[in-house]
């Protein structure tokens, strides 16, 4: 007897029995679900998940994904093909436009809405209202006394924003210069650098000599908000949306969104509701300043 071919039969036998028992694995039909990833200003980064939050409730096929990190950080991203929207709130830079069209992409810009910027202090501290030249001088390290400017006898604490901050990059050209392309004045060496509106907001709570700034959709009641007047001739006035839109307030700036290129499909259609009534009720809502259509 072939003892060996019957064990190869009994082998076979059992290997295809074992096969036919095990089930397939079910397949599965992908979800229908399209992504869209938006990074850059952590000046936005509420007002963009805001947003995100709103349109999914509209789209709930669409996926919105929302990172800060500043604007420098989103336009980067932009550039190099990892996100779809980058928010700014500066305007992108001749650098930034020249390596886009390097890549060979051409960046179109979105003002989504407009935004003040604050300048905070302890509510202890006296002081109520600066020019833009003594925000200078006090910045660029030329005044380093709260008595210098009518207060206290404390030394200043200045705080900023990092430098990959979009609001970093716009209060210096435009409080430090003063608007001037040709003046390369720089923050004070000892100006402290925080990664983020709130770090600001904390540390101007908690210390009586810091002097900082953010976004006035981050100015909480506990710090005071300081008027600002163009000249020492000039009347003094606070971030809000009603002076902003007359042109009183110095320290405003527009809030933008960039795509790598003209936009089509999803992105475009995000887009357009953005700047729509609805989207735009949730800028005035959080504290920005919506676009107003003339």
């Amino acid at each position: 007897m072939n003892y060996k071919l019957i064990l190869s039969i009994i082998l076979f036998t059992l290997f295809t029995l074992g096969c036919n028992l095990i089930s397939p694995a079910p397949v599965t039909t992908p979800v229908d679900k399209k992504y869209i990833e938006n990074k850059g200003s952590d000046t936005m980064v509420n007002l963009a998940l805001a947003w995100a939050e709103g349109y999914q409730d509209i789209r709930p096929d669409i996926r919105i994904a929302v990172s800060g990190g500043g604007s420098g950080t989103g336009i980067a991203a932009l550039i190099n093909g990892t996100v779809d929207l980058a928010n700014a709130s500066r305007r992108i830079t001749v650098e930034e436009i020249n390596a886009a069209q390097d890549r060979g992409y051409d960046p179109v810009e979105f003002i989504v809405a407009r935004d003040a910027i604050a300048v905070i202090i302890h509510p202890d501290n006296p002081i109520n209202s600066l020019t833009l030249l003594q925000l200078s001088d006090i910045y660029s390290g030329k005044v380093n006394n709260w008595s210098e400017l009518g207060g206290e006898n404390r030394p200043i604490v200045r705080l900023s924003r990092e430098t990959n901050s979009g609001t970093h990059v716009f209060f210096l050209e435009e409080v430090l210069r003063l608007g001037d392309p040709k003046d390369r004045t720089i923050f004070s060496a000892d100006t402290l650098l925080l990664p983020s509106s709130q770090g600001i907001t904390q540390e101007v709570r908690n210390n009586p000599n810091a002097i900082g700034y953010e976004g006035l959709g981050y100015v909480v009641p506990e710090v005071k908000v300081l008027a600002i007047a163009t000249t020492s001739e000039a009347s003094p006035t606070i971030p809000t949306l009603e002076n902003v839109l007359a042109g009183t307030y110095p320290i405003s700036r527009d809030l933008y969104i960039y795509t790598i290129r003209q936009p089509f499909g999803e992105v475009l259609e995000y887009l357009e509701w953005i700047l729509s009534p609805d989207a735009q009720a949730i800028v005035a809502e959080l504290g920005y300043i919506p676009i107003i259509d003339e």
